[in-house]
């Protein structure tokens, strides 16, 4: 199965990685792993908002994510038309517009999310974090 990183594991794994549990990060580099695109989108609006540090190296924090998901060979997922539509059949359980279209974008394409968000674990999506 392949595995789609939520925005907290995606940040985890790009800048302090070990604030993800060993095994979660073994099925990491064992498996095939995909980030998406919303998860830049989200990380840019946390930085605006002064919530999100990221050391970059000097580069900006779009040119480091694309940098570090080359580096770590992880798939870059884009969000389409398709993802959206499940919108209209997902239960209200979680309230955050990224982690709802992430699920969208999980069920779309058959994968799990390696999430440590309890909420996610609610809805018709396989979840790996501990």
């Amino acid at each position: 199965m392949s595995l789609l990183l939520d925005t907290c594991t995606s940040i985890f794994l790009i800048s302090d990685y070990e604030r993800i549990p060993a095994p979660v990060l073994a099925r990491i580099e064992r498996e095939e792993i995909a980030v998406s695109t919303l998860c830049l989108w989200e990380m840019l609006i946390k930085q605006g908002k002064g919530r999100l540090r990221v050391d970059t190296g000097g580069t900006t924090l779009a040119e480091f994510w694309h940098d570090q998901c080359k580096a770590l060979e992880l798939a870059v997922l884009p969000i389409d038309s398709a993802d959206v539509a499940h919108l209209e059949q997902l239960p209200g359980f979680h309230k955050d517009p990224f982690d709802r279209l992430l699920i969208c974008q999980a069920i779309e394409h058959g994968m799990g999310i390696v999430t440590p968000d309890d909420r996610i674990r609610r809805y018709p999506v396989k979840t790996i974090w501990d």
